[in-house]
Formats: structure tokens, sequence, C-alpha cells
């Protein structure tokens, strides 16, 4: 299969499910340590339709910061702001922020709803501030990282794409989808099946030409000994890496490699990026001397939406919403708070 760079999206908008919260429902999520603000916030449509209530933002977050090993305990909208200040340029555009807010909260939503709170190193946190799950950022850490007015500015416009897209989650089939993300394509995003084995309709590979036109991490160029790829790779340090000792053997459809052959061995092209410390699986070697040198093409994993593809999305006029539906396609967005209720009735 091929793919064409489109200049012009023609993927439909996201579709709208009704969003109706009815009165002020106190939303107490049947799952340990659940901590409840007694206020309530509001959500608006990104294309601007009358603002209703909303319960999700009494969801507490137990989070656990890693540095200073301990918790801090956050409004699921202040969670989500603090995600977007730690995952994403302040400078990017305001749909760009609103986009990245959605994925955010959706990714914690799903995480409450299904009860995976996996891979944290405290029983009584729900996430970790590290890329294991979402960087996070505490205000206190925002405070230090945007010095002078920056702080107030940029906290400024974070607030405002949090707050235009409060209680707004992408859902697939009436479940909150896996929103993952990243910071730069090749030019495509990937099939999750290429990732990580499955199968998921909304994470499916499509063309991101904005990237390359605007992410400083859309190319890099590394250089590495033949006995640092021999030893990061497990291989004997007898083996010989000479003039086509390193060969792709296949790329997937988004032209990142699947496969690879080094000094007689196979590996998988994910295999290969998080051995060597590549930014992707795009990549192409060639033997200068005694050492290799690696060119490659895009900063991430490469599923889901890519940050530098969404701010480019925005800098030509697209909403969140389109944005969201463009990288996850068929995903529709949900109320939080609408779900987030039905569990507690169970």
């Amino acid at each position: 299969m091929k793919f064409k760079r489109r200049s012009k999206l023609k993927q439909p908008a996201l579709l709208w499910t009704g969003i109706a919260v009815s009165g002020l429902l106190l939303v107490t999520v049947l799952l340990p340590a659940v901590v409840v603000k007694q206020q309530t916030g509001t959500f608006a449509d990104p294309h601007g339709t009358e603002a209703v209530p909303s319960s999700a933002d009494m969801v507490m977050i137990p989070v656990y910061l890693s540095k200073q090993k301990q918790i801090q305990t956050v409004s699921l909208e202040q969670y989500v702001k603090g995600v977007v200040a730690a995952e994403m340029p302040a400078e990017f555009s305001e749909e760009a922020l609103k986009a990245q807010a959605i994925a955010a909260r959706t990714y914690i939503v799903r995480r409450i709803l299904t009860g995976d709170f996996s891979n944290v190193p405290v029983k009584e946190a729900w996430v970790t501030d590290t890329i294991q799950h979402q960087a996070y950022l505490t205000d206190d850490q925002l405070q230090k990282q945007w010095t002078g007015k920056a702080y107030e500015s940029n906290s400024k416009k974070i607030d405002a794409a949090v707050k235009a897209t409060a209680d707004f989650i992408l859902t697939y089939e009436g479940k909150p989808i896996q929103a993952t993300f990243f910071s730069t394509s090749n030019g495509y995003t990937e099939d999750v099946r290429n990732v990580w084995g499955s199968d998921l309709p909304y994470l499916k590979s499509v063309s991101s030409p904005w990237d390359e036109k605007l992410s400083p991490k859309f190319k890099q160029t590394i250089t590495l000994s033949y006995k640092d790829i021999l030893q990061k790779l497990g291989l004997p340090a007898s083996s010989s890496l000479n003039s086509g000792s390193i060969k792709v053997l296949e790329r997937t459809e988004s032209k990142r490699v699947k496969s690879a052959m080094i000094a007689g061995k196979t590996f998988t092209g994910k295999e290969i990026r998080e051995k060597l410390g590549l930014n992707s699986t795009d990549f192409e070697a060639a033997l200068s001397g005694t050492d290799w040198t690696f060119t490659v093409k895009g900063y991430g994993h490469g599923v889901g939406m890519s940050q530098w593809g969404a701010n480019g999305m925005a800098k030509e006029g697209k909403k969140a919403t389109e944005i969201a539906a463009y990288y996850y396609p068929g995903a529709k967005l949900t109320s939080a708070s609408t779900l987030l209720n039905k569990k507690t009735q169970k």
C-alpha cells in the first residue's frame, strides 16, 4: 500500500456523542484511594457550543512524583494541565494544545475506568510523572521552568486549552481509546500492530507531512563504532561488521524498519531502535571507516498523534477535533463524566 501526501484533509470530523450532565453529580469512582473535590467545572465544545456542567473534575488523581518519591493529589483537569505542559511546548498553536489535552485526559480516564494502575511503585498512586505513563509537571516545577513573565503567559495559554476541552475524551465503541502520541513522524504515523502487536482501528498509519517542515527533530545522524553496536546488540565481540553487515530486510508501509540483519542475526526495527538509542525505527546505516553512521527520520514510536504534525495542522487552521479525528480515525468525542458516572452506578 502506498501513501500519498495530502495537503487537504477529507477525513470526517469527530462524531459528537450526546453530552449531557444533569445536576451536580458527585463522582466517586469505586477504586482505591479516590479523593473527591467538592466543586464542579465546566466544559465547552471547541467549536463554541454552550458550556454545560461537568463533574469529571471532581475526581482527584494521585500522581507519584518520581524524583521526590512522594504522591501529589490533584484534580483531573489540573493533572491534564501538568501533562500538556510537560509533553508539548507551550509555544505550539492553541488547537494543538487542545488536541494534546484531549489525548492526555483520555489516557488517565482510561486507566481509571479499566482499573489499570500498573507500573506505579506505590499502590496509593494511579500514575507516575514519567513517560512510563505521561510526563507531568507540578505547578512548582513549571514556575522554575518558565521564569519571569513566561510562567504567567504559558500557564494562561495552557489553562485555556485545558478549559476549552474540559471533560472531553476520545472513545471507540463506547470505551476510551489508547490515545498514544509522540513527538515527530517520519512523514507517516505507524500502525500500532508494527510496534506493540495489537490491531486497533483508530491507530492506523496516516500521512503526516507537516513534521518535515516544522520539527527540529525530523532528521538525526548518529555515529557508532562497530564495538558499540556489537555490545549494545549483544553480539559476540568477534563478529565482523564490514560493508553489507547491516542490511534492512523489510520496512513497514510507513517506511520504518520492520526487520534488519546485523552481523548475521535478525533483529526487529524496534529492538534496534531501543538497543542502539535511535530516535525512531526509520533509519539507514552506512559504513564510514570502522564506524557506522545511522541517518534517522522521526522521533518516537510513531503511533497515534504526532505532536509536531498536530501543530502543523493547527497552523493551517484545523481545529483540535479535526486534528484528533485525523490521527485517531474513527474515534468519537465523549464526556468523561458520563462514563465515570456510569461506573459508579454499577
